[in-house]
């Protein structure tokens, strides 16, 4: 695995050496010798892969942007008139000043502010001849303030007590005040900023400290822990919804569990967890993401623990409809992804094979380029399909059009290139092609399958929430923790490829939970406004 970045310049690195000499090292000091031991053991191991180049090690030890073709061979590698056109597009753009119009502003508060001295049908005290008429669009103006994320409201309740028999008589609650302390609309933003934006508990309580609003993490825990109870049943329902889908997209990243871990990686002394009775020798824990599409629309699902992806899709999947064809599934090519129990039309990710070609770039610039321009324009033929709105039979005519060719003579030469070996197999190119032809017809499916996807960039995407809270949270403490993590970015997920707000949703989800308890299915992020609207309207009706 790769290390963690530790910043520690050279003269550090003596200092802590000379320290040496006159005693024991601090734990400080320690640490970050370790640091660098672990680095130079890691740069070693790097350099003797056969295929390591110095700019895989740039990539590793410092990332990397974007993996343009521009960017990785050249502004001269562009497809041919892709340019033109950007300059084109880039000339039809207005200008403006970046900043967002009160439009915009879709969760702010709108008051109405009625002219105070004139009125519609009103002489116009301008001309003193016309008559005013109201605009359908008024002015607006807008005004931003700051404010925490979790406000807190003391209601101060009057007591009289008798002097003579000392009953105590206490003035009673508005109506409005609930009998929980953390109502839905706090644990839902104390979700949304944990796991949809990847807040730590620990910083979130700093910032409520600050604003005079003392919330331990503890006490954010069993908010969070007690919301997702309510929030449980819409997962349940998101995860038999989402195995019906037409496509579905898997991966996963990795991820840590303390109550799952090896002594050795947090102290003999912490309690864990069973490990799992027919997986006893798998130690590693990740969060697999799954993204199904139907129509266009998506639903995103999230699970953490021992199994790999392929293994939760097929769980996911075993809530499939019988009557339904088998659908299609995007991965890479890892065996993990996609294991033989599963009953799916197989694809695999373009992306992927293409990144390999982007990795040895540096050594063969005129092969890379040939392959990056190619693929290319495939990506560019896929981008008129959206641009058009086609059907999936249309885009697969387009595809077959199009990309067809391009792609049959990228694989002739390929096989050219290696029977004439015009390429060593061994080489990283050599390697690429090789990848590529392995899994050409998976690469290639959505030449012959409507509906199937290039790329598995949508799962890719999604997963990022996941990373987002393995980098600032690095960890979930047990199996339950992970479960309400895992549920609470399902649901937030969804909503935001829905367009949907998340946090009203949540809201809405622990406001009528036993409603959702009942028909979860009326309750989803796309349709739970009409079965709000449903309630709302019954108990002003009844009132």
């Amino acid at each position: 695995m790769t290390p963690g970045r530790v910043d520690l310049s050279l003269q550090e690195l003596l200092a802590i050496l000379d320290r040496t000499a006159s005693g024991p090292l601090s734990a400080p000091d320690a640490q970050r010798l370790r640091a660098a031991i672990d680095t130079l053991a890691w740069l070693t191991g790097e350099l003797e892969r056969k295929d390591t180049t110095v700019a895989r090690l740039r990539q590793y030890l410092f990332g990397t942007k974007t993996e343009s073709t521009s960017r990785v061979i050249g502004a001269a590698a562009e497809p041919a008139g892709a340019g033109k056109g950007k300059h084109k597009a880039a000339r039809r753009r207005h200008k403006g000043h970046g900043r967002h119009g009160a439009a915009a502003y879709l969760g702010a508060e709108r008051v109405a502010v009625a002219h105070t001295a004139l009125a519609p049908g009103v002489g116009c005290p301008g001309c003193e001849r016309g008559k005013l008429y109201a605009q359908s669009r008024p002015a607006q103006l807008l005004r931003i303030q700051g404010i925490g994320p979790l406000r807190a409201t003391v209601w101060e309740l009057d007591r009289l007590r008798c002097n003579l028999c000392g009953e105590m008589f206490t003035a009673e609650a508005p109506p409005k005040v609930g009998a929980e302390k953390y109502d839905a609309t706090a644990a839902s933003m104390i979700g949304l900023l944990k796991y949809g934006c990847g807040l730590p508990f620990n910083r979130l309580e700093r910032l409520e400290n600050s604003l005079g609003i003392p919330l331990p993490a503890a006490s954010q825990w069993e908010v969070v822990q007690k919301a997702a109870g309510w929030l449980a049943p819409a997962y349940v329902e998101l995860v038999r919804q989402a195995a019906q889908g037409e496509v579905l997209y898997n991966d996963d990243t990795t991820m840590k569990i303390l109550g799952l871990s090896t002594p050795s990686d947090h102290g003999d002394h912490e309690p864990q967890e069973p490990q799992d009775e027919q997986e006893p020798t798998r130690s590693g824990v990740f969060t697999s993401g799954i993204v199904s599409t139907s129509q266009g629309e998506k639903i995103a699902l999230f699970f953490t623990g021992r199994q790999h992806a392929g293994e939760n899709l097929a769980q996911v999947l075993a809530q499939r409809a019988a009557e339904l064809a088998a659908p299609i599934q995007m991965c890479d090519a890892l065996s993990r992804n996609s294991p033989d129990a599963l009953d799916t039309v197989l694809a695999h990710c373009i992306a992927h094979a293409r990144r390999r070609f982007v990795e040895v770039a540096a050594s063969f610039p005129e092969d890379c380029r040939h392959v990056l321009e190619t693929l290319g324009k495939v990506y560019l033929n896929d981008a008129e399909a959206r641009q058009r709105e086609l059907s999936a039979d249309e885009r697969l005519r387009l595809h077959q059009e199009k990309s067809g060719p391009l792609l049959e003579q990228l694989k002739r030469r390929f096989v050219d290139q290696l029977a004439e070996h015009m390429v060593e197999p061994n080489s990283g190119l050599g390697e690429a092609i090789g990848y590529t032809l392995k899994h050409w017809d998976r690469l290639t499916l959505f030449l012959r399958v409507a509906g199937a996807p290039l790329d598995n960039n949508v799962c890719e995407q999604a997963l990022k929430k996941a990373i987002l809270h393995r980098k600032n949270s690095l960890f979930y403490k047990t199996q339950n923790g992970a479960r309400v993590g895992d549920i609470f970015m399902s649901l937030i997920h969804t909503a935001e490829l829905r367009k949907v707000n998340p946090f009203d949703y949540l809201v809405a989800l622990q406001k009528y939970g036993e409603a959702v308890s009942a028909d979860p299915a009326a309750w989803m992020p796309w349709n739970y406004t009409l079965a709000r609207g449903r309630l709302t309207a019954g108990v002003s009706s009844s009132g």
